[in-house]
């Protein structure tokens, strides 16, 4: 009997503090939450996945295209990449504290944890907030000089990045097939890149952005496992301090840099319409990480990284189809290398996790043969 409660607590614990790492790895969820959701009828268990799916891609497939806009719109002419940034970043602090106060004045309502700003805490994260101010300015860069269809392959080498810090900061090696995923993630990065020169449309200054950008997604899912006990393991505390931390730490940058000097003398300062779109582009920030958590819930962890590699996808597409580009056969092949190449990785990863966790530990082996 107590062998059987004993493994009650580790599954409880691994549905709240490991569901981000398997995301991260691309690993298949071993809680057996499965099983429990066969008991539903077929149906509305397809008409749900269906429904989180297609709400996935289109908050991230239309928070992209309205990014680009924000940042590179030959009618809006604002240069104020880091602006727009701290905006968004101060529209996702905001609904943290509204929906904290919503879930303590009516119970029920919403399930979202209680916030109040520590000093203490905030500092605990500021490493983190630091990798994350790199990982959603640089991403903002990196879309303002590139275009949309371009953006996932000169964002693509963060499976790269994965495999070659988890060897320098935490010693672990990977497999001979999961790195020769990455070498073709690799290969298809390189040869967009020359295609894009070919058309005459590259931007070096966007590709490097969009090398540290994928630099700092993999930091920020290295540091977020070690600060994570620091917000009692809540992924919404965090997105409130490192938010928060992210709204101070812009501010000299908007000094230095003379964002604010640009902001005052912009033409459409006062248009209710451009206040309307920055909004909106900060609540599709804040929705994206629920809509992804909801993902995740509904399918897997496998699964997720399978739909965002199929975003990604359609999302190339449609940029073609949108802005009327032309696109050689060759800029497609290095599309389908690099979305290959994360989809195969994908899927090596889950396999040997799967194959790690059918393994019995060494420790259990012994007390089973010591019982018999």
């Amino acid at each position: 009997m107590q062998r059987g409660t004993g493994t009650c607590k580790p599954r409880a614990s691994l549905k709240r503090s490991k569901i981000l790492h398997m995301a991260l790895m691309g690993t298949s969820d071993p809680t057996g939450e499965a099983e429990t959701s066969q008991e539903k009828p077929f149906v509305l268990r397809a008409l749900q996945i269906a429904l989180v799916v297609s709400l996935y891609w289109i908050t991230s497939i239309s928070m992209v295209f309205l990014n680009k806009y924000l940042l590179d719109s030959p009618s809006l002419r604002l240069d104020t990449p880091i602006f727009v940034t701290f905006y968004q970043c101060l529209v996702t602090v905001l609904l943290c504290k509204g929906l904290s106060a919503l879930a303590t004045c009516c119970p029920g309502t919403v399930d979202f944890p209680a916030l109040h700003l520590d000093l203490k805490v905030a500092r605990s994260v500021l490493p983190l907030s630091a990798v994350f101010i790199g990982m959603i300015t640089f991403n903002n860069l990196c879309l303002k000089y590139v275009g949309v269809a371009f953006y996932n392959v000169g964002r693509s080498l963060t499976t790269v990045f994965n495999v070659l810090l988890s060897y320098l900061l935490l010693k672990q090696t990977t497999s001979f097939y999961a790195l020769l995923t990455c070498s073709v993630i690799i290969g298809g990065f390189w040869l967009g890149v020359d295609q894009e020169g070919a058309e005459g449309t590259l931007s070096w200054t966007g590709t490097l952005f969009g090398v540290l950008a994928s630099l700092c997604v993999s930091l920020n899912a290295i540091y977020t496992k070690k600060v994570l006990p620091a917000v009692d393991g809540s992924i919404w505390r965090l997105t409130f301090y490192n938010n928060v931390n992210a709204c101070v730490l812009f501010l000299p940058l908007l000094l230095v840099l003379g964002e604010l000097r640009a902001l005052f003398s912009f033409p459409q300062l006062g248009s209710a319409h451009f206040w309307g779109m920055m909004t909106l582009g900060g609540l599709f920030g804040f929705a994206i990480g629920y809509v992804t958590g909801l993902q995740i819930k509904f399918t897997s962890p496998l699964t997720h990284n399978v739909s965002g590699t199929a975003k990604a996808c359609a999302q190339t597409v449609l940029a073609v189809l949108y802005y009327e580009e032309a696109k050689s056969f060759l800029w497609w092949t290095s599309n389908m290398m690099v979305l290959g190449g994360s989809s195969a990785y994908t899927w090596v990863r889950g396999r040997e996790m799967k194959k790690m966790q059918e393994e019995p530990h060494p420790r259990e082996s012994e007390k089973s043969n010591m019982e018999v």
